[in-house]
């Protein structure tokens, strides 16, 4: 009986986590960032801030990545740590509704900017980004090393063309140091805290995808070292990348303008190249779009799989119980995610449901990093290859940001918050199904 097989290395791993950190977010949020904070200093120092409390994360999940390398990430941190229930929750969560919503989301934004080159109405371009995830959907179930190779091409293109970004935003004529100018704004340290809280939302989710190898766990060669230096070193490439191009933004438009310009990139790239600059942008977001949506379709897939091993699941999910005997892959989770993101993005429903129950994300990542903490309590024989560097501050400081995110949630959006929580637990009857009987 085949199962999955070790074939992911450090250069695959990573690039699954840098190719889905940047999607789209990093040419338009920094417009709704310089809103927000109208000064260089913090539009940059938001950046920073929410980069590391990423990394806080990467460090704490680590070690549960090395001591338990299999398919499923977070649900399988979750299950040993919390109990079935909560794993479940997770899973039903993130592997049947987040992710195939994302998957829908981004491949609209990718058929989106695909009519910058090719005119597409709005028929066309959800029926080019169902043709974008059917595409995706069947290489990865080709096999893992075609997603993987695709991934790492995709991902390398993108630093390129996010690196040429940068370099064009310095190096021609255009910008000035006098654009970062205000440095710092007038107003007291006290009424910045709320604005820049309201930034750091925007940034955080931004930097949503640094576990993503985590799910690819059972596939990953020397899973103990890997995963850990895989999180650690994409969360940085990200650091650096988004605080550069932010910077680059700024000067050549300023704060000011960037505020005013919600195609921020796109408006950077044209005062420095012209109509060239426009182009420029649209190729950058359609590999970087397209690179995003491979490396969720290629690893969000394993949740359900793992699930269904589980029986939580139908078992047919899960190639009743073993992956394709000749491609190595869990084809019909991919093909079942597939329709799912196909039909949510042909009846426009994707970003509704995206928007509410994406703050469950990290009440999830929360969950993981106190993980860390309780399976030290609870499972101290837990082979251990890889120890969270700081411990405990650094997985107590990720959960208060993360508690404070999904607080400030709930508080500015109730409506959506409550709907969400009901999405999640609704869920549940098939949860209890699966425990009286077998699903087949």
């Amino acid at each position: 009986m085949a199962d999955l097989k070790r074939q992911l290395g450090l250069l695959d791993a990573t690039m699954i986590n840098v190719g889905t950190i940047i999607a789209s977010a990093i040419f338009l949020v920094p417009s709704e960032i310089a809103a927000q904070l109208h000064a260089s200093s913090l539009t940059i120092l938001v950046w920073v801030v929410g980069g590391v409390v990423s990394l806080l994360g990467a460090l704490s999940v680590s070690e549960l990545g090395a001591a338990m390398p299999k398919a499923g990430g977070q649900y399988v941190y979750l299950t040993r740590a919390y109990g079935p229930v909560w794993g479940y929750l997770f899973g039903w969560t993130s592997g049947v509704v987040i992710n195939p919503a994302s998957i829908a989301a981004i491949a609209v934004a990718f058929a989106t900017y695909l009519g910058f080159f090719v005119p597409l109405g709005p028929g066309a371009v959800k029926l080019v980004a169902v043709g974008s995830i059917v595409a995706l959907t069947a290489l990865n179930c080709i096999g893992v090393r075609p997603g993987a190779i695709t991934q790492n091409v995709l991902t390398l293109l993108k630093i390129g063309l996010v690196t040429a970004l940068i370099v064009v935003g310095f190096a021609l004529p255009g910008g000035s140091v006098a654009n970062f100018r205000p440095f710092w704004p007038e107003a007291g340290v006290g009424r910045l805290l709320g604005p820049f809280g309201v930034a750091m939302v925007a940034v955080l989710w931004a930097y949503d995808g640094w576990i993503e190898a985590c799910y690819v766990g059972g596939e990953v060669k020397a899973p103990e070292r890997t995963l850990p230096r895989a999180l650690v070193l994409s969360t940085l490439i990200t650091i650096v990348l988004f605080c550069l191009v932010t910077a680059s933004y700024t000067y050549v438009l300023s704060p000011a303008r960037m505020a005013l310009s919600p195609r921020v990139a796109a408006s950077a790239a044209e005062v420095t190249l012209g109509a060239k600059g426009a182009a420029l942008v649209a190729a950058t977001i359609l590999i970087s779009t397209l690179g995003a949506n491979n490396g969720i379709v290629l690893t969000a897939a394993r949740v359900p799989y793992a699930m269904a091993r589980d029986g939580i699941l139908p078992r047919w999910l899960a190639g009743l119980g073993h992956v394709h005997p000749r491609l190595l892959t869990p084809v019909p989770s991919l093909v079942v995610q597939g329709v799912i993101a196909s039909v949510l993005t042909l009846a426009g429903t994707y970003d509704q449901l995206f928007t509410y129950v994406i703050f469950a994300q990290f009440l999830f990542y929360a969950m993981a990093c106190g993980a860390v903490i309780r399976l030290r309590h609870t499972a101290p024989a837990l082979p251990r290859p890889y120890r969270t560097w700081g411990y405990p501050v650094t997985p107590l400081v990720f959960i208060a940001f993360a508690a404070w995110l999904v607080g400030n949630t709930i508080v500015e959006k109730p409506a959506d918050s409550g709907v969400g929580a009901a999405l999640i637990l609704a869920g549940l009857p098939i949860y209890l199904l699966g425990r009286r009987a077998p699903l087949g």
